[in-house]
């Protein structure tokens, strides 16, 4: 979208302003509960009822960030792992020995959770049981499979795949350059890393046969599933980039579908859990709702300069939270 010349629909007059009170790092939810987490120390929790619970999870910047239902999972500079539940209990799941800044963490399956400290990763499930794995290098991304209980860990000259439960030695798959982001396709059947360098690089992991991702303009630092688990969106261009998932091939030898172009780099996305629709935030500090099916766009947040810095979907998909790098924040229900 060209602001200057394009006309879209819009929900700008919907959204319901929320004062974050710091930059924004991520969003999401806890049940009907938005959880937008701030750079220092806080993650605001505002409920369906518009209260707002402020709560204190780290001694300091928070770092790393993941969730699932039940528990958003921190990491920050003061060393800890931490979970914060949807009515404000925040309880420590973790402390580094060395107390070494947490860089990645991963919710899993039933309950499991993963960090990384530098080039040290541990596994902890829900019975307080923790296994380790040390790399030849620091952690860059860490992702659990969506079948069995498996560990995805992206670092210098590729990733690692890790049972923690089994004796067997973790398997790699390698692709020379610095692997910071990494995602499994929601069937399983194929790993993805984002580089240091504006590219993916992805293998199929039946044959670990490789697919390079070219094309962007910038680092890719937000990947996301469709909801038919068609299409995998990423920022790093100015549109939103669509990877084809469709058949056992992947994308390889294939181009990406661009959507939403736009004057500014798109910094983050967020399919839709149900619908064919993608939430993508930009640069410039304007959100679009992109239609899949027919490419219509929504404006759900007009520029202002503060880049969106991050999206999240209820898990019914009827409310869409944002969070901006300077503190603004907003929920829009559809």
């Amino acid at each position: 979208m060209n602001s200057a010349t394009t006309q879209v629909a819009s929900v700008v007059e919907r959204v319901r302003p929320v004062a974050a009170g710091g930059p924004v790092i991520a969003a999401h939810f806890l049940g009907s509960t938005a959880a937008f987490v701030l750079g220092e120390e806080a993650i605001l929790l505002v409920a369906q009822d518009a209260s707002e619970r402020r709560v204190a999870a780290h001694a300091g910047a928070i770092i790393a960030v993941a969730a699932e239902r039940e528990k958003i999972v921190s990491g920050g500079d003061d060393g800890t792992v931490m979970a914060t539940e949807t009515k404000g209990e925040c309880r420590q799941l973790a402390q580094d020995a060395k107390r070494r800044w947490i860089d990645q963490v991963a919710a899993g399956p039933a309950g499991a959770v993963a960090w990384a400290a530098g080039k040290s990763v541990f596994v902890a499930t829900r019975h307080g049981e923790v296994r380790s794995l040390e790399l030849p290098s620091s952690a860059g991304g860490l992702a659990f499979a969506p079948k069995g209980f498996r560990l995805a860990i992206a670092h210098y000259n590729g990733a690692t795949l890790w049972f923690p439960n089994a004796s067997a030695k973790p398997e790699s798959r390698e692709w020379k350059g610095s692997h910071h982001g990494v995602t499994f396709s929601p069937d399983g059947k194929f790993l993805v890393t984002s580089m240091q360098e504006p590219m993916l690089h992805g293998w199929r992991l039946a044959d670990s046969k490789h697919m390079r991702m070219s094309g962007y303009s910038a680092k890719v630092r937000s990947l996301t599933w469709s909801a038919d688990e068609r299409w995998l969106a990423t920022s790093g261009s100015e549109q939103l980039v669509l990877w084809p998932f469709q058949g056992k091939e992947g994308p390889m030898g294939k181009t990406p579908r661009m959507l939403a172009a736009h004057d500014a780099r798109v910094e983050v996305v967020a399919c839709h859990p149900v619908q064919e629709m993608v939430a993508v935030g930009y640069a410039d500090g304007m959100a679009l709702l992109v239609q899949l099916g027919d490419s219509d766009e929504v404006l759900v947040r007009k520029p202002d300069g503060n880049a969106v810095s991050a999206l999240a979907w209820s898990a019914r998909g009827d409310v869409l939270a944002y969070g901006t790098e300077d503190g603004a924040a907003g929920l829009l229900a559809l």
